[in-house]
Parts: C-alpha cells; structure tokens; sequence
C-alpha cells in the first residue's frame, strides 16, 4: 500500500496516497473510531453544494482564479452525484462542532480539484482545502446552513408522504362507511361505531400532521452563512455574504435567506428542537395508529379479529401458519426511534455553551435519521398494510351485538340505573341486550327496535325520537 505523508498544527502523518481526504480526516478516523454509524451523506452533499456556491462567489469577485475556482466547482458537483460516497467513512458523532465533516469535504474537493488541474493528491500548492476550498467560510456558518438545508428538503418530501397516507386513510373512511362496529374505551366496550369513522379519525390526526411539518420549514429558511465563525462575519466580505445567499437560493431552489443576525443562528439550535418536537408529534400518532391496528387484526381466533391487515410474510419458525403484523410493529419501533432521537436533540441543543453548539452532529444525525426514516417509514405503511386493509363484517357484527354497548341507548327511556340492572342481568345469563329487552317488556317490541338501531347510535342525538 503507497502512502503520502501530509502535515499539520500537530505534526506529519501518513494518509493513503489513493485517499481523496487528507491529515485532517485520517486523524478524526482514528479519534472517533466508534464503528458505528457514518456521517449522513445528504448532509456531505448539501456542504459540497455550499462549497460549489462559494467557488462561484469568490470567482466572480476575483478572490479565486478562473481554473482553480472551475476545478473546485467541478470537483464539488462530483461529491454532489455521489460520486465519492466512499470517502466519507466519519463517525456520526464527533466532537468539534462538525469541523471533522466539514474538513473531510473540504479535503476531498480538494484533492479532486488537484486531479483535474492534472496534479497529484496532496499537492496542495494547486488547491489548499482551507484557503481555497474553504476560503470566506467557517464550519460554524458551513454545518448549520448544510443542515437547514437538507432538513428543508426531507420535510418536503416526508410532507408529500403525509398527504398520500392521508388520502389513502380517508379512501378507506369512503370504504368502511356503511359497516358497523364495537367501539371501545380503556380496552372495554363502548358504543357501536361505523369502521369508517375510526380511519376517518386517523384521517384527521394525519392530516394535522401534515400541515403542521409542511409549515415548519418557514423556521429553517434562515441561514448564517457568511457569519463565519461566531456570526460576526470576520473574513467574510459583505459582497460574499449577500451574494452567496442569492446563489444557494438559485442553485437550490429553496426560499432561504441570510438571517438579519447570524450570531443567533451560530449558536442557538432551538429551531432544529421545534421541528424534532412536531416529527415527535407525528411518531405518536403513527404509534397509536399502528397499535391499534394490531389489536384491531389480533387473533385471528383468540383475539379482536374485526380487521385483516395484508400478509405480508411467515411470522414463525416454530409456529406453522403465524402471520405477524410486521408492518405496523416496524411502525411503531420506528416511532419509537423519533421520539428517542427528540429527546437527544433536545439535550444537545440546551448543552450549546456561549457562541457555538458543540453538540451539532449528535442534532444533524438525529435530524435526518428521523426525517429520512419517516418518510421512508410513511410510505411502506400506506403501501404495505393501509391499502391492503380488509374487514371482517362477521366478527364486527358479534362483537356488537354480543356486548352491552346498546344498553346507553336506553338511557333516555329507562335511567341509567335500570339500564346497568339490564345489562348486569344480559351479562349473567349470557344473552343480548336486545333479547332482555325483550324478555323484559320494558317498552314495546317496535320501540326496543327503533332504539338500539346501531345505525342510529353511530349520529348524534337520541336514538328513537
């Protein structure tokens, strides 16, 4: 294996010499050796577009030469395509406020740059990765706008998700609309519903959702690039600050612009915690939803049994003919992982100390993992067990009938106490309301009909009047 041997403030050491990245990211490899997750690689490709943005800035104000500032661009679009993913090997959680991701970028954009100026990786006498690559930049101004942009464009795309689950729960709304069900509350029996009301409920709760993450990206819009390193903008001229802004808006297509003060934005991260608080907001809803599809699905014997959710695999490798409801646990675990992730970046936000938030990466990772998970999460359960689910009118119809919801109908006839002496009565002998009611000759038969009609009890008003 050849090496190259690359120096900085604390001394030489050898890198690859087939490496793109340099000193700076060899020694962060082996300080944060967690082997475990990698820095996520939208948020490399949003800092290389930064980088893209500044080499045009700093070439059109004369601060950078024509070849160097082109080789720079080109390189940067390459790490954009993803053409060197594997470059980027860093551990997610890394001390230095991102300095190690944005070093990483800077290195291998520029040793890129070097190759396509026909020079050999290293020679940084062709393109340094701080003077040029980074020139009129800090990773304070670098990471936070990197990161508001591509949580911009994972709201976007998770808000599209939203709004086709929402479609496909009302689809079902329309479709179970005329079949009747138990309703139930703290697990017991309720009143009779229809089981189209219950997914236009889930309907509502996701559409609430929707808006409300569609809305949160105003919060992100504001950028502190060009504030360089604690939002004074030292080493950033006023024309680059005005004029990078103008083309991250052209080259993304997103309606950000510069913050009227950038030192807010350097080192408060309580907007990252306002939008992980709605994601955690939609987990719970996705929770609840997906457990009580499970208990809804449960049986199909020994259970609930009143929906059939798709089958999707073999759910034992000891129990012939189990089929679990994989899609909704997948759901919930994935819940599970937002709300746990709003809890870090929480912590991480409040730990920031005086001009800077240390603690950056652990909310860049947490961010994008519970963005890119729900979306991802969003779309196989409309496509994978919401589309695909079906009723069982039978076990519906049983349970209903089988329970003493329709007594409350009684009520307004009879009082509460003799319609609890009813029903106590109906559950000891093992026997419809409506059969003792019948027994009973309370009210005329036509009446008692006209009373606990389930399709009545399912409107507001009084049944029978």
């Amino acid at each position: 294996m050849n090496f190259r041997v690359e120096k900085d403030l604390l001394g030489e050491k050898e890198v690859e010499a087939s490496s793109y990245f340099g000193i700076n990211t060899e020694r962060a490899l082996e300080n944060f050796n967690l082997q475990n997750k990698t820095i996520n690689l939208n948020l490399v490709k949003e800092i290389a577009l930064i980088k893209k943005a500044a080499a045009l800035v700093n070439k059109d104000l004369g601060e950078l030469k024509i070849e160097k500032a082109d080789a720079i661009i080109k390189a940067s679009e390459e790490v954009i395509g993803g053409k060197f993913d594997n470059q980027f090997k860093l551990s997610a959680f890394q001390g230095g406020a991102g300095t190690s991701t944005n070093m990483n970028v800077n290195e291998v954009i520029a040793n890129r740059a070097i190759e396509i100026l026909g020079g050999e990786k290293g020679n940084y006498s062709l393109v340094h990765p701080l003077n040029d690559v980074n020139m009129s930049q800090s990773t304070n101004d670098v990471y936070p706008t990197a990161l508001r942009i591509a949580a911009i464009r994972r709201i976007r795309k998770l808000s599209s998700c939203l709004s086709d689950l929402q479609e496909e729960l009302q689809v079902k709304e329309n479709d179970f609309s005329d079949i009747l069900k138990l309703g139930r509350t703290q697990l017991m029996d309720a009143l009779p519903m229809m089981v189209g009301q219950g997914f236009g409920a889930y309907a509502k709760a996701i559409a609430r959702d929707r808006w409300r993450i569609y809305k949160v990206e105003e919060r992100l819009r504001e950028i502190n690039i060009g504030g360089t390193a604690i939002g004074t903008g030292l080493n950033a001229t006023n024309k680059f600050i005005y004029k990078i802004t103008d083309v991250l808006q052209d080259l993304t297509g997103l309606g950000i612009a510069r913050s009227d003060y950038p030192m807010d934005v350097t080192q408060n991260c309580d907007v990252f915690v306002e939008v992980s608080g709605l994601l955690k907001s939609l987990a719970c809803n996705l929770l609840k939803i997906s457990n009580d599809l499970r208990l809804l699905n449960s049986g199909p014997f020994g259970g609930i049994g009143e929906i059939i959710l798709p089958k999707v695999q073999a759910g034992s490798t000891i129990m012939p003919g189990k089929v679990n409801p994989v899609i909704a646990e997948m759901v919930a675990q994935v819940s599970m992982r937002v709300i746990s992730n709003d809890t870090a970046i929480t912590m991480a936000s409040s730990s920031g100390q005086l001009e800077l938030n240390a603690f950056t990466p652990l909310i860049a990772e947490c961010l994008l993992e519970s963005l890119e998970l729900l979306e991802r999460t969003v779309t196989l359960f409309r496509e994978k067990c919401i589309n695909g689910i079906k009723v069982n009118e039978e076990n519906c119809k049983k349970n209903l009938e089988n329970s003493t919801a329709l007594v409350t109908a009684l009520v307004h006839y009879i009082g509460y106490d003799k319609a609890s002496e009813l029903a106590k009565k109906a559950l000891k002998n093992h026997k419809t309301i409506r059969e003792i009611l019948y027994e009973e000759k309370i009210l005329p038969k036509e009446k008692i009909d006209e009373i606990i009609n389930p399709y009545q009890l399912t409107k507001p008003g009084i049944p029978g009047k």
